[in-house]
């Protein structure tokens, strides 16, 4: 009997450990044993990324399988990147896969090493690393080695100033924006409704407008001179302006503009303007109703010709530009009108029928 008992208790003990050890085989067989290494790209490579190749390779990496002793039924890999020099205190997850080799495209880098601190159109240096995990909670952490990648990346973001003023309440957070013609140049433009003072307030690192950044006004005579010390607010009466800025310069101007519209395609056609009334609440230029027809027509500023203020051509990114005629093909009727300035240099029109 005693015999019995002991088999008995020896078989249970037996299954036991066989239960446990199959709901604990994670943890058994799962513990890491060093970490991998990186086998493509080699540290020191570098990339020059390019906006007019957005979908093409910005990084091709591939590794060793991280070593867990077994093979688990599935190992996570997350790709992390860092501006060197940071230690990775706070890693940005560029992708996550199952395999041991991604690549990333150019617009997604691009976006990644920004966002981690480096400047567009200049080479800067990230550090990167490969996580490994494994199990539903992500457990059993393994680093791959780190290597060095020198990336130079672009921007298609116009550098901006901020125009608070009496005009908004001097907020400059909310203020009207105006943007250079590319980055790394300093000749700010755009079109703001002005109403009394206002200044030009520039970004802090990160990109926000705040008080307490630098800022810019006029020097005192009021005859265009823009300074960041010892300024006085620039100051215009209540109107819609083409406002330009350039601090490397150190000029500001606020030239007063009505825009119309003019063309074969309008009621007037060539001979006079129909006006655009500005809208304070969707700061857009619109018309409520004009009769059109298909033909040639353009915006048009101060009903004049010659005077800077024309825009007849929609360019290859979609944006209006001077010159030129553009064309209404619509069919003849009523349409509503709307001229968008409020983007620097981002200029867009619509035509609603009605």
């Amino acid at each position: 009997m005693k015999n019995i008992l002991r088999n008995f208790l020896a078989i249970s003990a037996l299954s036991f450990a066989f239960i446990s050890c199959e709901d604990e085989q994670d943890l058994m067989f799962l513990t890491p044993e060093g970490s991998f290494e990186i086998l493509t790209p080699t540290s020191g490579d570098e990339v020059t990324l390019n906006a007019t190749t957005p979908l093409n390779p910005g990084l091709t990496m591939s590794w060793e399988d991280a070593n867990y002793g077994t093979t688990p039924t599935e190992i996570t890999y997350e790709v992390e990147i860092d501006k060197t020099g940071d230690e990775f205190d706070s890693p940005l997850v560029v992708t996550s896969t199952t395999n041991t080799y991604i690549t990333i495209t150019s617009d997604v880098l691009n976006s990644s090493v920004v966002a981690v601190g480096l400047t567009p159109f200049t080479q800067g240096s990230i550090d990167i690393r490969v996580k490994s995990t494994v199990g539903s909670q992500s457990s059993e952490v393994q680093y791959s080695n780190v290597i060095n990648y020198l990336v130079t990346p672009y921007s298609t973001e116009l550098p901006k100033l901020a125009v608070p003023g009496n005009h908004q309440g001097w907020n400059p957070p909310t203020a009207p924006r105006i943007a250079s013609s590319a980055f790394g140049e300093t000749d700010y433009e755009g079109y703001v409704w002005l109403n009394g003072g206002f200044k030009f307030v520039a970004p802090d690192a990160s990109g926000n407008f705040n008080w307490g950044n630098t800022d810019y006004g006029d020097d005192g005579s009021f005859s265009g001179v823009l300074v960041a010390t010892g300024e006085t607010d620039c100051t215009a009466s209540a109107g819609y302006y083409r406002v330009k800025a350039d601090p490397t310069a150190g000029t500001w101007s606020a030239a007063p503009v009505s825009w119309g519209i003019i063309g074969a395609a309008t009621p007037t056609g060539w001979g006079s303007d129909t006006d655009l009334i500005y809208n304070p609440t969707t700061k857009k230029l619109e018309i409520a109703s004009i009769a059109l027809v298909p033909g040639a027509f353009k915006f048009r500023g101060n009903n004049a010709w010659s005077n800077g203020f024309d825009l007849g051509t929609v360019n290859a990114d979609g944006y209006l530009i001077d010159g030129g005629d553009l064309t209404f093909s619509g069919a003849a009727g009523n349409y509503k009108v709307i001229l968008d300035l409020s983007n620097p240099r981002r200029y867009t029109y619509e035509l609603i029928a009605l």
